[in-house]
């Protein structure tokens, strides 16, 4: 199965520990917002609490790319404040897992 499939399914199923063996030990997070970074243990905070909380929803995710090396995401996403936005993900990959992500989003009305 490809990863993005494995990490849609995990995070549609709130199966967290699924989504969280997708993520290198060397993962980073990249925010779109201002340009913060999380390592993998804050990442594992912040995925949980997400994947728990009917605030944070995912809508049209799909997939634009991926190969060994890259996986490109589109999706929707909507947030507790009830703001929602187009989200690109990029996805650099090593050893089959996701070692880096960067976003960059647009704020829909």
């Amino acid at each position: 199965m490809p990863l993005y499939e494995t990490r849609l399914n995990a995070f549609n199923n709130n199966d967290i520990d699924t989504y969280l063996n997708t993520l290198h030990d060397d993962f980073v997070f990249v925010s779109h917002q201002d340009g913060t970074t999380m390592n993998r243990s804050d990442a594992t905070e912040f995925y949980s609490m997400a994947m728990t909380n009917d605030a944070f929803s995912m809508h049209d995710s799909r997939c634009l790319y991926e190969n060994d090396d890259v996986m490109i995401e589109h999706l929707i996403m909507s947030y507790p404040d009830n703001t929602r936005e187009a989200v690109l993900v990029f996805n650099e990959l090593k050893d089959g897992k996701v070692i880096r992500t960067e976003t960059g989003a647009t704020l829909l009305s």
